[in-house]
């Protein structure tokens, strides 16, 4: 009787240590929500002077761009809408398409978001129902290693496209306008800040290893670290051991 009742009162504690380890904590809603915010909010311009000896006109030319950073679609414009030179600049854009990353790390950001919400409404909502199927610690647990994965995974291609975007949008780019290279004299101007996308990818590494941690502790609660019934019961008594081992 004395055993039993210690079981029963070390099951409470049990449960309830699951389902700590389990829930997904406010920094996984934080760090998430930034994650898509200071990427999928980003706008940005690059400017440049353009200066014409023959006519004797010094015009600043903008390029505008942002998520999901399609700059083969941002043209740049002379304001007031001119042609700078006698050059339609309309015609002339910034280089290269890195929507792919941008997006899939945005889109994954946010159903990860998504997730940890309908975790959270699970794991409060119905925790006898995690606590007594043995199977939904063990979905958890492969849910969280993929995430993981996904993190490191869209976070590394969205620092490599981030660096493109930088090369792409920065003094190289005189390089490549091609009346730049003849009768127009072409000059960087400025470039936007990129701050809060070098944030972006800070935050999608933090999330990488608070799955990772994440991980460790959703194992503890699945079949392959906590012992089954069986050998629950014989280490808590329930059958004893034969004499003279």
């Amino acid at each position: 009787k004395q055993g039993e009742w210690e079981r029963k009162k070390q099951a409470p504690s049990r449960a309830g240590s699951r389902m700590r380890g389990s829930i997904p904590g406010p920094w996984d809603h934080i760090a998430s929500i930034f994650a898509f915010a200071t990427c999928g909010g980003f706008k940005g311009k690059t400017e440049i002077q353009v200066t014409c000896p023959k006519l004797n006109e010094n015009k600043t030319i903008t390029a505008a761009f942002g998520y999901p950073f399609r700059l083969n679609e941002a043209s740049f414009q002379a304001h007031p809408d001119v042609n700078v030179c006698n050059v339609n600049w309309k015609s002339y854009v910034l280089i290269g398409d890195y929507s792919s990353s941008a997006q899939f790390y945005v889109t994954f950001a946010v159903f990860v978001f998504l997730y940890c919400i309908a975790a959270l409404l699970l794991y409060v909502g119905y925790t006898s129902l995690y606590r007594d199927n043995r199977k939904l610690p063990m979905i958890d647990f492969v849910v969280t290693l993929v995430a993981a994965f996904l993190w490191l995974v869209s976070t590394s291609a969205w620092a490599k496209a981030l660096t493109d975007i930088k090369i792409a949008t920065g003094h190289g780019i005189i390089k490549e306008l091609q009346p730049c290279n003849q009768e127009v004299m072409c000059y960087f101007g400025s470039v936007t800040s990129m701050g809060s996308l070098n944030v972006s990818v800070i935050f999608g590494f933090l999330n990488m290893i608070l799955w990772g941690g994440n991980a460790w502790f959703v194992y503890k609660e699945t079949s392959l670290h906590s012992p089954s019934n069986t050998s629950t019961s014989h280490s808590q008594g329930g059958i004893p051991p034969p004499s003279g081992i």
